[in-house]
């Protein structure tokens, strides 16, 4: 469980970087949005690619970023 927490907030902060709203975003965010893009990607795309914690990385990261631009804007003003 901790293990998936870690590799959510990992995934988080590279979707934030990816996305250039990793500065704006705290430790929960980046969770949030690591395992909500985990969920988002491999539903969309598959469970392809390398996997850390049962999440397949590559669609996850696609995910994350899907995620952080639509709340991103939507947050934005």
């Amino acid at each position: 469980m901790i293990w998936s927490l870690i590799v959510g907030a990992l995934i988080g902060m590279i979707a934030g970087a990816i996305t250039n709203k990793g500065s704006s975003m705290g430790c929960l965010a980046n969770i949030f949005a690591g395992l909500a893009g985990a969920w988002v990607g491999q539903t969309l795309l598959g469970y392809w690619g390398p996997q850390l914690a049962g999440m397949a990385i590559i669609p996850s990261i696609i995910g994350a970023v899907i995620v952080v631009a639509v709340i991103s804007f939507f947050t934005e003003n």
